[in-house]
């Protein structure tokens, strides 16, 4: 089965553009076939940064897709930027939305932390579930890894998916878990380094 976190050279292009509001700005974007939310800003994504308060500084996107999350509070926040996905399909759409919404982002194709240097003050993650929690606990290693002092860590999971274990596993790396939201299995977590 083909997912959004692998490449697949061999799908038929299917551009889809869509406007979408956040914080005050009406942003396009663009996304394609074999990428995560096609087509719209997935619910949960648009949950965690509406969830979250103001921030500045350093922010990265870690597997930012078509950069819906990033983008959005690069605009609304005026923050220095990075886009990670392993998928090129994705990072592809997110060069063409950064352009469309006249942001400076450093797009940086990366498995998990691989590619990426550097600290940030915050990072943001809608988690691959599908790719497994092997994967997850790399992610969650690497942003406590790759905060600044007193940077954060927000994350949006479904209590279908585990947000019980990824509370438990944050916990243990960060040292603990605060819930910003929960309401109908939707959680939005913040851990601070």
């Amino acid at each position: 089965m083909q997912h959004y976190f692998t490449n697949n050279d061999n799908l038929p292009d299917d551009l889809r553009s869509f406007a979408y509001y956040f914080s005050g700005h009406t942003l396009r974007f663009t996304s394609n076939s074999g990428t995560f939310s096609h087509g719209h800003v997935d619910p949960l994504s648009h949950l965690l940064i509406n969830t979250m308060p103001p921030v500045q500084g350093r922010l990265l996107d870690l597997g930012c897709g078509w950069g819906a999350m990033g983008i959005s509070l690069c605009k609304a926040h005026n923050l220095y930027t990075t886009l990670a996905d392993v998928n090129p399909r994705a990072l592809h759409c997110a060069e063409l939305n950064c352009r469309q919404n006249d942001v400076n982002c450093t797009i940086i194709q990366s498995d998990c932390f691989d590619q990426i240097s550097g600290t940030f003050d915050t990072i943001v993650l809608n988690p691959p579930i599908h790719a497994g929690k092997e994967v997850m606990w790399r992610m969650f290693g690497g942003a406590f890894e790759h905060l600044n002092p007193s940077g954060k860590f927000y994350i949006v999971v479904l209590e279908k998916h585990g947000a019980k274990s990824v509370m438990r596993k944050l916990s243990e790396i960060f040292g603990s878990c605060e819930m910003l939201y929960k309401k109908k299995g939707e959680y939005v977590l913040c851990c601070q380094r």
